[in-house]
């Protein structure tokens, strides 16, 4: 059981409270870690992983790759921290805020939740904030 957290930036990051996040998550969801690497890294980064395994040609917020099927979660998920920042200030949140909810989206697609169609979206923004809702109350 591995849980790694890799900073390719210069900011700082809470990594014990990302895997405190994570933890929270995979544990209510009734979910195991086998094996998950979680990468914070910048646009140029973000967008060259998007390109490759996506196909899509621009930055995004988190790119989640899932290697096993089951409870026992093998994975890896990478977060731009620049993305999250420009989210932050679009949504007028702070930053820790949104990068805990985008911490949360990437350990639901982990568990396998999906947000392509409408219905899949509203139930993966209700989880998120449950999520966000309850770390609050626990580190509080």
């Amino acid at each position: 059981m591995t849980l790694q957290i890799y900073n390719t930036t210069k900011r700082e990051l809470p990594e014990k409270m990302l895997e405190k996040a994570l933890g929270l998550v995979l544990k209510n969801e009734g979910c195991t870690v086998e094996s998950i690497v979680g990468v914070y890294c910048g646009n140029k980064m973000m967008q060259r992983i998007n390109r490759e395994f996506l196909q899509h040609d621009y930055p995004t917020d988190t790119i989640t790759f899932r290697y096993n099927k089951g409870s026992d979660i093998d994975g890896e998920f990478y977060i731009s921290l620049d993305v999250v920042k420009e989210n932050a200030a679009r949504f007028t949140a702070d930053f820790q805020h949104e990068l805990l909810r985008v911490t949360f989206h990437s350990a639901l697609h982990l568990i396998g939740y999906d947000d392509q169609s409408p219905d899949d979206r509203k139930l993966m923004e209700e989880k998120e904030a449950f999520y966000l809702g309850m770390f609050s109350a626990e580190t509080s």
